[in-house]
């Protein structure tokens, strides 16, 4: 089996990155660049070093990419394309806006990426014991190698193990050539032994901050055992490929890997090392708290300085290691006006572009839809975690450094009379038909309504469009820069982009549970999945009011939850818990729900005063359970035209 294209094999060989030299647990990154990696290099400390932290920086290359993120969420029942969406984002819906194709799949953001790490972990691996190093540190890479694998396998299908010099070995020849591997091989040969391993040798500890650990480690085995043995059972009979039987070669039952992956989540749970859960959910996603005891991994940013960062600190390219995922639900805002006279409107921005967790830079890419909004979230008043995903409530800020603007009072719906800090634009938490809306956008510029004796315009959940929505709060902009100005709202988040959280070992618990795997007492379906919804009815401020608010509702939260917890239902709570997070799409494969649950939706039109409701349906064929390889790796192998077809996943071709 050799492998593979051009921009791979050029990672594979001589790897161009920058490497995080992690000098202490007080520091976050220092970097310096290097070009090119060899067996040699890998046979000194800094050289395993520097490997290993390469391997880190190349996580910025992948999370935080808004068009990969995009391919995460845009398509499922949380999200569709808002109304400057590109073909990159609309062909992800399947609504008749194009077709996911080798040439338009963003998908490709993960196979470039992905295949360089995966050889420099296998160089780091094959020859970091020559440099004296614990293996400790090289069991940091064979984590790293089973988690790019694992990405790869959840999105393609069987990919490659032999990039060159044979299978999991360090190649320094690329070659033209390239051989899949089946499903159960890239899970039994690669990825379960890695993580394996690298549970057996990592630190109960971080060696660094946002150093991976057992339990880091333990969370990536669990999810690849839930995963795999959802594979097996197939339950819908979704096609895979290459083609193979749906049989593990070690002669084990979809029973048997659900139970491995309860049995490590609740071993995980029950012994956390450092990590837990944060006591709100506000907590766990305020920009203040940023890696906090919860996120057991991350694309790594600071905005201490740019090499560190790995982007610019005042202008995001959208390109890069640039974190602007944050900025696809963020629509545009700016267009937002007040008045400057109670008796002429005479408009003025009153809510400018800011860096500031609810603002930051629009792009108007993606949007939640209405059933997201309405359903999702139907609880709003005990549960926090609404109040904790979006920004529903935009506030004036004119009076910040730069904005232009010199009156203290403006004057808003109603023409009442508002002061910087209020409420300009809110997003209602339930219908009301007492919503007068304008003729198209109407004195807010963006077709708000009004009610009597509000001084704020009112949008109803029922009525957001694709041009103005709730935008997405927790991957807001943070910086501690602004200075009483508006910032550098321009810039890419500095924010480190989280990939993994400690709550996923409850889902996981649950899920396998749920799936038929044998619990322990006080860990049943429902015991793990009410740790969660008891944490989500705790409040300590009401993010969207901008004020303090301290209410226990774990109780009315636990009570609520079903005797019997299904597949559906724990979609629901993931979906509560990890909205706007860039993994719906996979919870959906995983499951094989994705049609069942994301095969319409409801979102109203692209236009300022759009608030009909319009129902959209998506064509998801079975096929689509796994993504094309892209258009780069074929064109750039040299092999025949017949093995080229076999090479792409069905019907793509």
């Amino acid at each position: 089996m050799r492998s593979i294209n051009k921009k791979i094999k050029i990672s594979a060989a001589a790897t161009v990155m920058l490497m995080l030299l992690f000098t202490s647990c007080s520091k976050i990154l220092q970097e310096t660049p290097r070009s090119i990696y060899t067996p040699d290099f890998f046979n000194t400390e800094a050289g395993v070093t520097g490997g290993i932290t390469s391997l880190y920086a190349n996580l910025r290359n992948i999370y935080g990419n808004a068009y990969y993120y995009n391919t995460g969420e845009t398509g499922t029942d949380e999200v569709t394309y808002a109304q400057s969406a590109d073909q990159n984002f609309k062909v992800m819906d399947l609504s008749g806006q194009g077709d996911i194709t080798s040439q338009t799949s963003r998908s490709d953001v993960l196979w470039n990426n992905s295949f360089g790490a995966i050889n420099t972990a296998s160089g780091v691996i094959e020859n970091g014991s020559k440099a004296g190093v614990s293996p400790a540190l090289v069991a940091e890479a064979r984590f790293f190698r089973a988690f790019y694998y694992f990405q790869l396998v959840q999105t393609f299908g069987g990919v490659p193990l032999d990039l060159g010099s044979g299978v999991l070995k360090f190649n320094t020849n690329p070659v033209a050539l390239s051989t899949r591997n089946t499903v159960p091989e890239v899970y039994t040969q690669a990825i379960f032994p890695d993580l394996d391993s690298a549970i057996s040798d990592l630190p109960v500890n971080p060696r660094v901050i946002g150093g991976v650990t057992k339990t880091v480690a333990r969370l990536y085995l669990a999810k690849a055992y839930l995963t795999y043995a959802w594979w097996l059972q197939n339950p819908n009979n979704i096609p895979t490929y290459p083609a193979t039987d749906r049989k593990d070669p070690n002669g084990q039952t979809a029973q048997y890997y659900f139970q491995q992956a309860y049995d490590l989540a609740t071993t995980a749970i029950n012994d956390p090392g450092p990590y837990g859960l944060m006591p709100t959910f506000y907590d766990l996603h305020n920009g203040a708290n940023d890696r906090n005891k919860e996120e057991l991994l991350y694309a790594d940013h600071t905005q201490l300085n740019e090499l560190s960062n790995g982007a610019s600190l005042t202008y995001g390219s959208g390109g890069g290691q640039d974190n602007f995922a944050g900025w696809m639900m963020t629509w545009n805002y700016t267009v937002i006006t007040s008045s400057t006279s109670n008796t002429t409107w005479s408009p003025v921005g009153s809510v400018q572009r800011s860096a500031t967790q609810p603002l930051g830079r629009p792009w108007t890419r993606m949007t939640p839809t209405i059933g997201a909004i309405e359903n999702t979230f139907a609880d709003k008043t005990n549960d926090s975690r609404y109040d904790g995903t979006f920004v529903t409530t935009y506030r004036g800020n004119w009076n910040l450094k730069g904005t232009g603007v010199t009156q203290t009072t403006l004057y808003n719906a109603n023409n009442l009379p508002v002061q910087p800090g209020d409420a300009i634009l809110t997003f209602l938490d339930q219908p009301n038909p007492s919503i007068t809306y304008p003729s198209g956008a109407g004195n807010s510029n963006i077709g708000a309504g009004t009610l009597p004796g509000r001084s704020d315009f009112v949008i109803g959940p029922d009525g957001i469009s694709r041009v103005v929505y709730p935008g997405l709060w927790k991957l807001g902009e943070y910086r501690t820069d602004n200075n009483g100005t508006l910032g550098q709202p321009n810039a890419a988040s500095t924010r480190p982009f989280i990939i993994a959280y400690f709550s996923e070992f409850y889902f996981i618990g649950a899920e396998a549970a749920v799936m038929g795997a044998t619990t322990q007492p006080g860990q049943s379906a429902r015991d793990l999945i009410n740790v969660i919804r008891a944490r989500a009815g705790m409040w300590d401020y009401n993010n969207n009011g901008d004020s303090t608010l301290v209410e226990d509702n774990s109780a009315a939260m636990t009570a609520a939850t079903p005797a019997t917890i299904t597949i559906d239902y724990i979609l629901a709570e993931r979906s509560r818990e990890y909205f706007g997070d860039g993994s719906r799409w996979l919870d959906l494969v995983r499951t094989q729900q994705w049609a069942n649950l994301a095969s319409s939706y409801q979102i109203a039109g692209p236009n300022y005063g759009d608030h009909t409701p319009q129902t959209v349906t998506r064509n998801i064929q079975d096929y689509l359970y796994l993504r094309p390889i892209p258009i780069g790796q074929l064109n750039n192998m040299d092999m025949s035209a017949a093995d080229l077809a076999a090479y792409q996943n069905p019907t793509y071709q």
